[in-house]
């Protein structure tokens, strides 16, 4: 069975408008695809693109220790160790049990700011609760690879049974501020009502506590925790750390995937508002804006699926800097997004075919990287002109 899935996806990165076009130098055989390299002409550069890893299930999240050590998370629970661009073969032991069904499971995974000093390591998941799961974000440190000090932080309430909508990005602000997202868990009530957790960008401390200056603290029965509502499902997440902007893509349903920039308090419209329709095609609303409710940077209809993001800030890629990446499952490419300041000027579709692209992050030497579902990757894009 192993041998013909790879066959298949050999056939398939072969066959694909992508790797059929433009290979060059570098190229390497189907039963070498692990190190497979290609060529790609985009509007702006040339781009060569380096597979690092081609086994993945579920990948979800990724981040760097240092400049060697990456983990990336997959869903069912696993947290994979590699080094210098290569599997180790180890993976992180110690975790907690996740509930793991749909889009439930282990997700994101981040490192605390200083964490060259305190060596905290932090992670949004599916805790079991009940009968049901809820989105948990929870940090620890590593002994050799095995988890200590583990300290769950925070668990969104009530618990949801069911995998729908669980989020879940994780990001730090300049003063070491914790944002997360948790979705809606397809329940379109949940995002406007601020007595449950679900449809909404939270905020904590780096300990879990709750700031006292958090929009809805003081809101008789308002999660302490929400810093923005109205959202649907939220998968991705990045803050600007020069402009203090804090970025975000969601799902829409049918059409209505939205780039925004998240504010305090402010209601992101979900579903009152939105420029999609119901999965069967029936309308969910016929307001597109309102007052109260904020407007997207952008939006995507058809949908592409957003998933993770990130805002180019690296050297390596003069003519993408300042430009945000965004991940797109449905559409299996990357969207670079060009801004000027927040206004978005252009859009490209990178790699198109490339598989369901689950998260795009730049490294600590300014490389960028992505990783796959269904074809299962670790690509790293190198500029090659």
């Amino acid at each position: 069975m192993k041998t013909n899935v790879l066959i298949l996806l050999g056939l398939f990165l072969l066959t694909s408008p992508l790797f059929s076009c433009q290979a060059k130098e570098g190229d390497l055989a189907p039963d070498s695809l692990p190190n497979l390299k290609f060529t790609t002409q985009t509007e702006k550069m040339v781009i060569k693109v380096d597979t690092l890893h081609r086994d993945f299930q579920n990948p979800w999240g990724m981040t760097w220790l240092n400049a060697e050590t990456l983990l990336i998370t997959e869903k069912k629970g696993e947290l994979l160790i590699f080094k210098n661009d290569r599997f180790t073969g180890e993976k992180v032991s110690g975790l907690p049990s996740f509930y793991t069904t749909g889009q439930a499971g282990l997700l994101d995974v981040t490192i605390h700011p200083n964490f060259a000093e305190n060596g905290w390591i932090y992670i949004a998941y599916a805790k079991p609760v009940g009968d049901g799961g809820a989105t948990a974000i929870a940090r620890f440190k590593l002994t050799g690879t095995r988890v200590s000090s583990f300290e769950e932080l925070i668990v969104t309430t009530p618990e949801w049974k069911g995998g729908t909508h669980y989020g879940s990005r994780i990001v730090f602000d300049n003063e070491n501020y914790l944002y997360f997202s948790n979705g809606e868990r397809g329940s379109q009530d949940n995002a406007q009502n601020l007595k449950n957790s679900h449809g909404k960008v939270h905020r904590i401390h780096d300990d879990g506590r709750i700031p006292a200056d958090n929009p809805f603290i003081s809101m008789p029965g308002a999660i302490g925790s929400i810093w923005t509502y109205g959202n649907r499902n939220p998968q991705g997440l990045f803050f600007d750390k020069v402009t203090n902007r804090l970025w975000e893509v969601e799902h829409g349903p049918r059409g209505g995937d939205e780039l925004n920039i998240l504010e305090k308090g402010k209601n992101y419209g979900w579903p009152v508002i939105t420029y999609g329709i119901n999965y069967n095609g029936t309308p969910i609303t016929d307001l597109t804006e309102k007052e109260g409710m904020e407007q997207p940077i952008t939006y995507w209809v058809p949908s592409i699926a957003t998933c993770g993001m990130t805002l180019v800030t690296s050297d390596k890629y003069p003519s993408w800097k300042g430009n945000i990446l965004v991940a797109a499952l449905a559409g299996t490419h990357i969207a670079r997004v060009e801004l000027n300041n927040t206004q978005v000027t252009g859009q490209e579709k990178l790699l198109p075919g490339i598989g369901r692209v689950r998260q795009v992050s730049q490294s600590p030497d300014g490389y960028l990287y992505a990783i796959t579902e269904g074809t299962g990757l670790l690509i790293k894009l190198i500029p090659s002109n």
